[in-house]
């Protein structure tokens, strides 16, 4: 049984920071690309962003300069770092492991809620 477990969201205001991490097996991490995706309500899942094991990352562009991804091999720990979060980044973010060769090949963490308010 895979598990990816998120932690790390909560409340805050805007032009604040917060920390999500997402740790997973050792025998996914070391295959798998990682990454974040968002979700707000009445709103499609969206990626934010995404790192191979190979370091190459992936941003969406309203998050790009604000928001970076990490990878720690040694804790199999991906980590999102958000920097002058703004209200329209309030969502549950889901942390995700895919395939690099196999789309079909997916895990999804249960998801931890971003509330971005004064």
């Amino acid at each position: 049984q895979v598990q990816l477990v998120e932690s790390g969201g909560g409340l805050v205001q805007p032009g604040g920071s917060l920390r999500l991490s997402c740790t997973t097996s050792g025998s996914i991490f070391s295959i798998y690309t990682m990454g974040w995706y968002r979700q707000a309500p009445g709103k499609q899942r969206d990626l934010v962003a995404s790192a191979t094991t190979s370091g190459r990352t992936n941003y969406l562009d309203s998050v790009k300069g604000r928001f970076t991804i990490g990878r720690d091999g040694a804790q199999n720990t991906v980590y999102l770092q958000m920097n002058d979060l703004k209200p329209e980044d309030s969502a549950v973010y889901y942390c995700n492991a895919r395939h690099p060769s196999d789309s079909s090949q997916g895990y999804w963490g249960r998801g931890t809620q971003v509330t971005v308010s004064s």
